[in-house]
């Protein structure tokens, strides 16, 4: 299994393309595959016979690790097999057909009966490792965290293969009770009980006092009802959402809102256009493309801003490593453009519109998809209509600038004179602990000065 990124521990295959007795050329696509939130296609990197399929459609996979064999008919595999938990290799018997091989070195559902000889040393759990909410297995590493933390397991939805509860599904549960005294976690271990997730102990500490009886609610109930269903989030929408609750329970985040007169940048858009049609420059320069690069020069005169807020300390960036959220099939990316500000308007619109369209495709570099690989994000909601919002900061960025859609609004134009002009909305969201309320609203006031007055030559 490729390694995509450095923070890509392990990825899940989407589909595989070939099954085992199959002839492939080197570039046939042997299965895609999937990070959190980008995919991929593995291709075979040499002509042969697939001898041997270790995973199935689903299955996780960690990185580096063997996914099946390619070779000569006949030729042994065996020494490509990976090993599971229990540290035997699993192996085809002999004398059977190649595809039912192939299906022995799968991992197969828990709840199906299996032989030990072809299954052990697969990963997946014994009945005495225990059984979530859904009805799956727990991993043993997930089962020793659980017990570390005090996590009642079998409230748990998994989002390992087949449902099954993995290390990450423990962790977020222990991060969602709270911090637990000794006499807290013994109790909850007991079953029964849940955690209010903040206590009455010293800094917030739950008690065992603080304990609830535990009542199952209809996110812990699987399959439908007469009036609703149950639909599981997919891996992507799980860790938007843990992603969007971290930033709001970590940072103290307050919104600043302003609107900037459009009509230089504007007037800009209209340059920018015909001088594609003219062809004197080669991309179709956009609106966002312009607030983008008035965003960076404004960072570039409030470093503060252009920082990670670490808690006790902040990372200032010398570089703006500019972030834009977008919105695709799978749910919001929010891709970074390292080094924006060595960029003209035209380098920057092309590069702008390549990590959109990666992260589209599906095929963004997962380390540009990183929180930390931004120092700064811009979020545009204005093609949709919306005026103003509070867009959530992407931890542990300092800011996000949110930008609105073009409105007329009334103007003194002097000598008591007033007209309707185009006005942009801009929403600063910024974490109070890094930046005072009056350095956020003079860089808000000159974000609209760099919009207002924008000069670019083509």
């Amino acid at each position: 299994m490729p390694k995509q990124g450095q923070s890509v521990e392990s990825c899940i295959v989407s589909e595989f393309k070939v099954k085992v007795g199959d002839a492939v050329k080197a570039g046939d696509v042997l299965f895609g595959y999937e990070t959190d939130k980008a995919t991929f296609e593995e291709e075979a990197k040499v002509d042969g016979t697939v001898l041997a399929i270790f995973w199935k459609d689903g299955d996780e996979i960690p990185c580096l690790e063997n996914v099946l064999v390619i070779g000569n008919p006949g030729e042994s595999f065996e020494e490509f097999t990976p090993k599971g938990n229990g540290g035997e290799t699993a192996s085809a018997p002999e004398n059977i057909p190649s595809e039912t091989a192939s299906a022995s070195l799968r991992p197969l559902p828990p709840a199906e009966p299996a032989g030990p000889s072809l299954l052990s040393g697969r990963g997946w759990p014994e009945v005495s490792e225990g059984i979530s909410s859904s009805g799956s297995a727990v991993s043993p590493r997930a089962r020793k965290i659980a017990n570390e933390k005090g996590v009642d397991v079998t409230r748990i939805a998994g989002s390992g293969p087949y449902g099954r509860v993995i290390a990450r599904d423990v962790e977020a549960a222990a991060e969602a009770q709270g911090r637990l005294t000794g006499l807290a976690k013994a109790r909850l271990a007991e079953g029964g009980l849940a955690s209010p997730g903040a206590g009455t102990g010293l800094a917030g500490a739950v008690k065992g006092a603080d304990l609830k009886v535990w009542k199952p609610s209809h996110t812990d109930i699987a399959g439908e009802g007469a009036e609703f269903e149950v639909v599981k989030m997919s891996n992507m929408r799980k860790l938007i959402a843990k992603s969007m609750y971290n930033s709001l329970q970590n940072s103290a985040q307050l919104t600043h809102m302003l609107g900037a007169d459009a009509r230089r940048i504007q007037a800009l858009r209209k340059k920018a256009k015909k001088a594609l049609e003219e062809g004197k420059v080669d991309a179709n320069i956009t609106i966002n493309d312009f607030v983008c690069y008035a965003v960076i020069k404004a960072l570039q005169k409030f470093p503060n801003l252009n920082s990670h807020c670490l808690g006790d300390a902040m990372r200032l960036f010398k570089p703006v490593n500019l972030g834009v959220a977008v919105d695709t099939e799978r749910g919001l990316m929010v891709p970074a453009v390292p080094h924006a500000d060595e960029l003209s308007i035209v380098e920057l619109s092309k590069r702008l519109k390549k990590v959109a369209d990666d992260s589209k495709k599906g095929s963004i570099n997962p380390d540009l998809l990183s929180p930390e690989a931004a120092s700064f994000t811009v979020s545009n909601l204005g093609g949709f209509g919306v005026e103003w919002f509070t867009p959530i900061i992407n931890v542990p960025q300092s800011a996000i600038l949110g930008v609105g859609t073009i409105v007329p609004r009334p103007k003194d134009l002097g000598g008591g004179v007033y007209a309707f002009v185009p006005y942009m909305g801009l929403s600063l969201t910024y974490d109070h602990r890094a930046v005072d309320g009056g350095e956020a609203t003079r860089f808000l006031k000159q974000v609209a000065a760099e919009i207002e007055n924008l000069e670019v030559e083509f």
